[in-house]
């Protein structure tokens, strides 16, 4: 979501705190600054102006999705703020919009549906809900029809896995580069992120990372920095590795940048050694990792190592778990109090991000051939943590010649294609309410050999850019 205003710092500004609220007046325009707890209905109300008038201002399209942070211009007529009707900082359980109500411990949609005298199937369908069995604490659903509240029925019987509540995000868009040659497209598709990754080995000093950090700033980009290891050294001797690693990992914190993904597809052999592939293990990594980050920086976005989304764990024992068991394992490891946001990698489409069958490829039901599946699933997996992509691309040859055989599934995408579907799934992500975070896999990259990188770059190679223009006009 946007900002909807720009504060001109030359302008005269008067500031007034209310319980913790920033309001500013300028000239006739009133900016307020969403802070925890409130809603955009208890902010209506505080400045006597309509719902429906606020959310038009600052084209917000889901009333019930504001972050905090956000600044609100408060329409014309709107009064000098009232005191907040309601101090508590925790907004109560069904507290927000009219027709709507914020998801407790225990609840479940069909104690919902029954409290409200409506059906889990009506609130699936206004809220876009795929997977029924997924809600989580500090959600707004919207309660189509209905009778109003009832008395609350209780904890449900069988309320599942839900350690805490999901931290409050907003949703932000970027892109995985190999240069720097492009900030202006960047811009105009709406990206606010970089990401750039770097590989370490024992004794590298966190300096390495410190020219990538430069160069995002320069730019005006907030800096992921994506950091794999080497899987030789951490299989020789995995305990020394993830105390030299996590060492590494405060020199980082130390630089500042905005985010840190702490490895990279741990599930394959590619990147962890093979026979020492598990969830737990990574969990060890994961953990120290986190500490390390944590006690030097509060504000750096930890986000976990996303697994390479496969089912080809029955094909290769040992050197493969597939991403579900992964994830599981580190679930039960303890990772949840590990991360600020859940890695995630999407990059093998061949459909619109909005298709949920169809793929005309083998195994055609796997989940991962989805994007709404793998949503779903990995957010069913640790429900109290929000998403973030840190890859998410779509594969087309325009413009380079026939993919090579294992990529073979992408030859007839084309550059519209792919500049259409990110849009869609920027769009996605962007209204779902689960997703923190997207990286564009890629903008710039240009290698095109066995692994056709280049393949899945938005800057084609006469300079153009579709998915720019479509992703800005998404984020809009």
């Amino acid at each position: 979501m946007r900002r909807g205003f720009i504060l001109l710092l030359s302008a005269i500004m008067l500031v007034l705190a209310f319980g913790g609220n920033l309001a500013v007046a300028q000239d006739d325009q009133v900016i307020h600054t969403v802070s925890p707890g409130e809603n955009l209905f208890r902010i209506s109300l505080r400045y006597g102006v309509s719902l429906g008038e606020l959310a038009r201002v600052n084209n917000i399209a889901n009333v019930n999705l504001i972050y905090v942070g956000q600044q609100l211009v408060i329409p014309t007529g709107g009064t000098t703020p009232a005191p907040d009707p309601d101090p508590d900082p925790d907004p109560d359980p069904g507290d927000p919009v009219p027709g709507s109500y914020t998801v407790v411990r225990g609840d479940t949609l069909s104690s919902i549906a029954r409290r409200f005298g409506t059906t889990v199937a009506a609130i699936a369908a206004a809220n876009n809900i795929v997977n029924v069995n997924l809600i989580f604490p500090g959600q707004v659903l919207t309660i189509p029809g209905g009778t109003g509240p009832g008395p609350s029925p209780g904890p449900d019987p069988n309320p599942g896995p839900n350690p805490g509540p999901l931290p409050n995000t907003g949703f932000e868009l970027g892109g995985h580069v190999q240069s720097f040659s492009f900030p202006d497209q960047m811009r105009g598709a709406g990206m606010t992120w970089v990401k750039r990754q770097i590989r370490y080995s024992q004794g590298d000093p966190a300096s390495i990372a410190q020219g990538v950090i430069d160069q995002a700033r320069a730019n005006g980009f907030k800096i992921l920095l994506g950091v794999v290891g080497e899987p030789a050294q951490i299989g020789a001797n995995r305990q020394q590795y993830i105390q030299d690693f996590a060492n590494f990992m405060a020199g980082l914190a130390a630089l500042g940048p905005d985010g840190i993904e702490v490895w990279n597809e741990p599930n394959i052999d590619r990147e962890w050694p093979a026979g020492q592939i598990s969830g737990a293990n990574y969990t060890e990594l994961l953990r120290a990792s986190y500490q390390a980050i944590k006690g030097v920086n509060q504000n750096i976005l930890v986000i976990s190592g996303a697994p390479a989304p496969t089912g080809a764990e029955a094909a290769f024992p040992g050197r493969v778990v597939n991403d579900d068991n992964f994830l599981r394992q580190m679930r039960n490891a303890g990772a949840t109090n590990f991360m600020d946001c859940l890695g995630v990698h999407y990059n093998e489409g061949i459909l619109p991000p909005t298709a949920t069958s169809g793929d005309p490829r083998d195994n055609s039901g796997y989940y991962t051939r989805y994007y709404p599946a793998m949503v779903s699933l990995y957010s069913s997996i640790f429900p109290n943590r929000p998403l973030c992509f840190t890859e998410l691309g779509y594969l087309t040859p325009e413009g380079f010649g026939p993919l090579p055989g294992a990529f073979a599934w992408a030859a007839n995408t084309t550059v519209q294609e792919q500049a259409e579907w990110l849009a869609q799934a920027a769009t996605l992500a962007r209204n779902g309410g689960r997703v923190r975070l997207m990286i564009v896999w890629n903008v710039d990259f240009t290698s095109y050999g066995e692994d056709p990188v280049a393949g899945y770059a938005i800057v084609r190679p006469d300079g153009s850019c579709r998915a720019c223009v479509t992703l800005g006009a998404a984020m809009q």
